[in-house]
């Protein structure tokens, strides 16, 4: 998924209202909103999409005997104290969902959030979103996974603090201790190619 470099500025309430009446119609650009700024997001890539259904169903999977409900991208995850509203790939909510009001469609309490990185969006998703993604009270691991290597990272909350880890290489898991699972990293990226580069290796 790619940044539409052109922006408009709007209301919470009139870029909300924006993207209501936009859903109706399924070739329309989804737009993200920072304090009054809009942000269209472009399609995404095969290999975008299939590790985010990869992820997304071995989530499903896990969590399906629980309490605990994944959600994909069109579910909207609104963060009011940082005036900002978001696609995330992924997320799970655990406790009773609350939402931003009776519509349903923006989620205020998401426990993991799920980003699959695209090029143009790596600078995005690491710096403004997860910079509000961090005032969710509620969420409490943040994955970033990338589409070009086998690499995934996680960010934990810790009291105030976000411990980092990483993970790469098919053998690894990536643990989801708020979710009390874990994903080898073999699954999150089944089927997925990549190219070789110049010295034969697999990147």
């Amino acid at each position: 998924m790619s940044i539409n470099a052109v922006q408009t500025y709007l209301s919470p309430e009139e870029y909300i209202t924006l993207e209501r009446k936009a859903k109706p119609d399924a070739n329309t650009v989804r737009n993200e909103y920072i304090q009054g700024k809009i942000i269209p997001m472009s399609g995404a890539s095969f290999t975008h999409n299939l590790i985010k259904g990869n992820i997304f169903v071995q989530l499903h999977n896990r969590l399906i005997e629980s309490s605990c409900v994944v959600f994909a991208n069109e579910m909207h995850v609104g963060i009011p104290s940082a005036k900002s509203y978001f696609y995330p790939d992924i997320g799970v909510v655990c406790e009773e969902p609350r939402f931003e009001d009776d519509v349903f469609d923006t989620l205020l309490n998401p426990i993991v959030i799920v980003e699959v990185l695209s090029p143009s969006t790596e600078g995005y998703d690491r710096g403004e979103k997860f910079s509000r993604y961090r005032q969710i009270d509620s969420l409490q691991e943040f994955i970033v996974v990338s589409q070009d290597n086998v690499n995934v990272d996680r960010f934990q909350r810790k009291s105030e603090d976000w411990r980092y880890t990483f993970f790469e290489g098919l053998q690894q898991h990536l643990p989801l201790t708020s979710l009390q699972c874990e994903l080898p990293l073999q699954e999150i990226y089944e089927r997925v190619t990549f190219p070789e580069t110049s010295d034969g290796t697999i990147n």
